[in-house]
């Protein structure tokens, strides 16, 4: 129980009027200040109960779309004593914004009565718990006041689609399953390859035909080998890559999830084995697969994972990249390549691509491009990004620039087609 500042000045007026009175020989004062004696003996006796309070909240719905109103309704029951002054400040996720009626309520509770307020919160991405309800009960002077935290389970999951129909051609790196990538190496394939002497066992529709009939001799056509590729998509989710060019506007790692969404759709719809992982204080590992089961798992992992919450980590980030590194190095697959989203606003994730890249992981990366669009700032901001930029293209690393208000399967789009000329 602590004191709250109400009344704080009466004494000292209590005593003056008092003291007036006196002086002045008049009773309007000292009545005066016998009210206000026993005012503050009233304060001094008076003291809340202890809250004794059930909580209930009931959402509109716990899997909301991205982006819609879901309305909450709390309702708190009195199981104890009186309350003549309750204060009450639901927990709202900190993922969550309030777009309509405060999550506040004050009100008054006789044994056994309840009371009910609502709120609407807008749903974003991810797995959204809510915090205890904070009650706070005050004496009915005021003057002195109890506070705890109830807690009624309530949970919102936020889960996008993740779906799209952005592509990438990807690089050399392959696996020895059958897939998409073209390779250097004969055997089953729609594209040719190369000519051979023909041995028993081929088959008929390999034999060259065209070439027996001109020289009388078998020779077997050799197809180039299409495998499948294993792509890992890795996020910067670093709380210095929550940045937009603009307030309203959705974050850098916001859209790099929706682009690494889109992407990995089109890789496991194509065949390739499909991984994620976070550049974060947050770890987050989704080993490389296929198969409509291991979608289920990427999208959950993309959509709800801490490591991609819409809101950044507080670990610092300097020493989350070294031990990150580390980390994931002993978990890549060696045939794996990686595309890398990132605002690309510092260093780290430049040197995480560099050597990446170095070590034979074929680097792709994505970067929305996060500078505000006017200002010596914005203007200052994307002279360095540019230059970082420039540096990974020298060394060898694909880059696929994406404005703040293009959509990203224009942007990929435009990639695609540069990479493949």
């Amino acid at each position: 129980m602590t004191r709250t500042r109400r009344w704080a000045g009466l004494v000292g007026a209590a005593l003056l009027v008092l003291g007036v009175g006196v002086v002045f020989l008049s009773p309007g004062p000292v009545l005066a200040a016998a009210v206000a004696g026993g005012v503050l003996a009233v304060r001094a006796a008076a003291t809340p109960p202890e809250p004794e309070l059930a909580v209930q909240r009931r959402l509109e719905t716990a899997a909301p779309e991205p982006g819609a109103d879901v309305r909450v309704e709390v309702t708190i029951r009195n199981e104890g004593d009186a309350l003549s002054d309750l204060r009450l400040l639901d927990g709202v996720p900190d993922g969550l914004a309030v777009v309509d009626g405060p999550a506040r309520h004050a009100t008054s509770l006789r044994p056994g009565d309840a009371a009910t307020f609502a709120y609407t919160v807008q749903a974003a991405r991810g797995h959204h718990s809510w915090n205890p309800t904070t009650v706070i009960a005050r004496d009915p002077v005021g003057v002195h006041e109890r506070e705890t935290t109830v807690h009624a389970e309530s949970e919102l999951r936020c889960v996008p689609a993740l779906q799209g129909t952005a592509g990438l051609p990807l690089r050399g790196l392959t696996t020895p399953y059958a897939g998409r990538v073209s390779t250097d190496v004969g055997g089953d394939g729609i594209e040719f390859h190369a000519v051979r002497e023909y041995r028993r066992g081929d088959p008929r529709a390999r034999v060259d035909w065209n070439r027996a009939a001109r020289t009388g001799e078998l020779a077997t056509l050799q197809l180039r080998e299409e495998r499948a590729a294993t792509v890992v998509l890795v996020v910067d989710a670093r709380s210095t890559a929550y940045v937009a060019p603009e307030p309203e506007r959705e974050s850098a790692v916001e859209r790099s999830v929706h682009a690494a969404g889109a992407l990995g759709n089109q890789l496991l719809a194509a065949g390739d084995r499909v991984g994620a992982s976070a550049f974060s204080p947050r770890d987050c590992w989704v080993a490389p697969d296929t198969g409509s089961g291991h979608r289920a798992r990427l999208r959950h992992a993309l959509g709800t994972d801490p490591a991609f919450a819409p809101s950044p980590p507080t670990a610092a980030d300097p020493i989350v990249a070294r031990l990150w590194r580390q980390r994931f190095r002993r978990r890549l697959p060696t045939e794996a390549q990686l595309i890398l989203f990132s605002p690309c606003v510092d260093d780290p994730p430049v040197r995480l691509a560099r050597r990446l890249n170095a070590l034979g992981h074929l680097v792709t990366l994505v970067t929305p491009d996060p500078t505000p669009p006017s200002g010596v700032g914005g203007r200052l901001a994307g002279l360095e990004r540019g230059l970082r930029l420039a540096g990974l293209r020298s060394g060898g690393v694909r880059v696929l620039e994406w404005g703040p208000t293009e959509p990203f399967a224009v942007a990929a789009d435009r990639a695609a087609r540069r990479w493949s000329g």
